[in-house]
């Protein structure tokens, strides 16, 4: 049988990769003493590792499809194939930011200011090449880890991932730039993206994906509704498209159902019952697929 290997990320984006997937329809089962977690599709082989390697080890064919931030893409220079950009992080739905970051009282203000100065980072090329670009010349060190409780003492200025900002304030630091913004991508071994199998299983799980994230904030919404107020609630109702609209056993009633951002719905649900509308029902969705 035909294996398609794929590569999901271990640590932080483990969890939200894995709920993505199920609602995409794969379930994965992961161990906490196997690197290789079960997916129930005999076609595919699951392999976790660091967010960090993945890009490496699909350029090298060792996978055939991974999930990677953007960030390591460019940090290792690896040559991939990058089929899909999936805005998810870690805490929600949005990229995050590599920022160079200092004390609060530092004396520094511009990136200028950190010339011959000591940074510490994870991602040491890709801070290196920004510093290079803007002709300053810094010692850039690796960072093992806790890279925000550094400055000033161990370093005197940062280059961290970060998605709210909320560590970087908590341990008295303040941004000085975004280097970049940084979203996850499905990327693929050149080699397999050429072979037919291989490329139409990609592009059928990553078509799911994306109907997963698209659905991730939006709702289904189903109510009835008289025809006598039916243009006031159709006004009410943004859309996908537009809504269904189903005639009901009573002439004088119609059914109406709907996709809005979930959000939306504590807007305008008591603007719905305002205007006729009964029986209001929210649900939840798995996917959308345009």
């Amino acid at each position: 049988m035909k294996k398609l290997k794929l590569g999901l990320p271990a640590g932080s984006l483990q969890k939200t990769t894995v709920e993505m997937f199920k609602k995409a329809g794969f379930n994965i089962n992961v161990s906490d003493r196997s690197y290789f977690p079960y997916i129930d599709d005999d076609e595919i082989e699951c392999t976790l590792i660091r967010a960090q390697e993945i890009a490496r080890y699909v350029q090298d064919g060792v996978l055939d499809i991974g999930l990677t931030g953007k960030d390591w893409i460019i940090e290792t220079k690896s040559e991939v194939y990058e089929v899909e950009e999936l805005v998810y992080s870690k805490q929600g739905l949005k990229p995050i930011k590599l920022v160079l970051a200092v004390p609060n009282d530092s004396p520094i203000q511009s990136i200028k200011d950190l010339e011959g100065k000591k940074i510490a980072t994870e991602l040491v090329e890709t801070t290196r090449d920004y510093l290079k670009k803007h002709g300053v010349n810094a010692r850039v060190e690796f960072s093992w880890g806790a890279t925000e409780v550094k400055p000033p003492k161990l370093a005197d200025a940062i280059a961290e991932l970060t998605e709210t900002g909320r560590s970087l304030k908590a341990n008295d630091l303040r941004i000085l730039e975004v280097i970049m913004e940084s979203t996850t991508r499905v990327i693929a071994n050149i080699d397999s993206w050429k072979d037919s199998w291989k490329k139409q299983k990609i592009e059928n799980i990553v078509t799911l994906l994306k109907g997963a994230l698209l659905a991730e904030e939006k709702v289904g919404l189903k109510m009835n509704v008289s025809k006598n107020n039916l243009d006031t609630v159709l006004f009410l109702l943004p859309a996908l498209r537009k809504p269904t609209i189903s005639y009901l056993h009573d002439d004088e009633w119609v059914a109406i159902e709907t996709v809005i951002d979930e959000k939306k719905v504590r807007e305008i649900v008591h603007k719905l019952k305002e205007a006729g509308a009964e029986g209001i029902i929210e649900y939840s969705l798995n996917k959308i697929i345009p």
